[in-house]
């Protein structure tokens, strides 16, 4: 699932992460993330910081205190990159940050890195 409000952007990841084989629903809206993750189940969420509505870190936050959606990784995609943004991040719950611009491997290296780290499920 990515979650980025530049239309761009978001397009440009959903066609890295197909190109990969993973199935993608993208949203350039904050407010309805939550609901979606919980109707999709995403394997892995790319994420923005600076979203309009509701900040990229507050989803997050909201992601981590609920049992359902808190074992879902998340790969941060921002362009806020400053020391200091990267540790909230990494606080609020991130499995991975990166700034941008994101190449295509390290971007899939991110995703695939957050998804092997899952536990297996029976």
């Amino acid at each position: 699932m990515i979650i980025e409000d530049e239309e761009d952007a978001a397009e440009l990841f959903a066609e890295m992460m197909r190109v990969s084989g993973y199935r993608v629903v993208k949203t350039s809206k904050s407010a309805p993330a939550i609901e979606m993750m919980k109707a999709e189940k995403p394997d892995v969420i790319l994420l923005d910081i600076m979203m309009p509505e509701v900040s990229g870190i507050d989803i997050l936050r909201q992601m981590r205190r609920d049992p359902a959606l808190a074992p879902i990784p998340v790969v941060v995609v921002t362009a806020k990159g400053m020391p200091a943004d990267i540790k909230n991040g990494m606080e609020a719950g991130a499995s991975t940050y990166l700034t941008k611009p994101v190449g295509f491997l390290d971007l899939k290296e991110a995703v695939e890195r957050a998804i092997g780290n899952q536990p297996a499920t029976l």
